[in-house]
């Protein structure tokens, strides 16, 4: 490959598209009570859950240190330009680590070519970013016009989320446990999509699941009319069968030209709690 294409673990990559092209993937870390693992290298989907059953927790986030950044592009041969796409900025301090590691580099090999995108999303919204740039590399783009252009990508990407369960977010202590108590007995669903800034907000609190499933297909309307020529990506936490049942809905209202369907990581698991649903399109411009 003419371009060397990277991310982080809070990417989630469908098989398909990463037997299609060489993606380095810099994993963040998740620390537990009983130590700190490597998401997707010392830490499995499978020990993650196990984890959380056991220790009736989830885990702390970290991001990537400069010098893991710097080293992995060191690995990369020097002809050969880096674009590295990084988890939101608003979520994590993994973008401004990522940039660190590059002018790490640079000041030792300074006719490299790296560049660092803030993607402003996570999750399935940055499988769809790969997707596109190995698009725009198998069609011949230049290093600097496929910069040029996943960047313009970032202001169109729309990310939306639909959480079944809030009880990750009481254990890790992101919403007061008797908040999360009475949205349970209410069977209140939340609704949130991917700030304009790359951030997260709570759109809509939705009683039932099945209503929350309805108007979060519905959204998609409300920002693409036009998805003929358009790809969407969905990810799931651990229940295939919920999202394979919502993404058939999807393009049956919704005449998408392709899917790419996944499960999340530990990262965005550890967030988005069982059953959780992603979905990431391009909004008409």
């Amino acid at each position: 490959m003419t371009i060397q294409l990277m991310t982080d673990s809070g990417a989630d990559i469908p098989k398909k598209l990463s037997d299609a092209i060489d993606i380095k993937v810099i994993p963040l870390y998740l620390n537990f009570s009983d130590g700190e693992y490597k998401t997707g290298v010392t830490l499995d989907l499978e020990g993650f859950y196990r984890k959380v059953k056991e220790l009736k927790e989830v885990p702390r986030s970290a991001a990537p240190s400069p010098s893991d950044f710097y080293a992995e592009y060191k690995k990369v041969d020097p002809s050969t330009p880096i674009l590295m796409l990084s988890i939101s900025k608003g979520l994590s301090s993994t973008y401004e680590n990522a940039v660190a590691g590059k002018n790490m580099l640079l000041e030792e090999e300074p006719n490299r070519k790296i560049e660092v995108i803030n993607t402003k999303t996570a999750s399935s919204g940055i499988t769809l970013l790969l997707q596109e740039a190995k698009e725009k590399i198998e069609e011949g783009f230049t290093f600097e016009q496929l910069t040029s252009y996943m960047t313009e990508c970032t202001e169109h990407i729309t990310t939306l989320f639909v959480l079944k369960t809030l009880d990750n977010l009481v254990l890790g202590g992101r919403l007061d446990k008797v908040k999360g108590k009475i949205a349970k007995t209410l069977n209140i669903k939340l609704l949130m999509r991917g700030s304009d800034e790359g951030t997260i907000e709570v759109t809509e609190k939705v009683r039932g699941d099945k209503k929350s499933i309805r108007r979060f297909i519905d959204q998609i309307g409300e920002y693409t009319k036009n998805v003929e020529d358009k790809v969407i990506a969905m990810t799931h936490c651990n229940d295939e069968h919920r999202a394979k049942k919502v993404l058939d809905d999807i393009r049956n209202k919704y005449a998408f030209k392709d899917a790419l369907l996944t499960e999340t990581g530990p990262l965005i698991s550890t967030y988005g709690g069982e059953g959780a649903l992603v979905i990431a399109f391009f909004k008409d411009k």
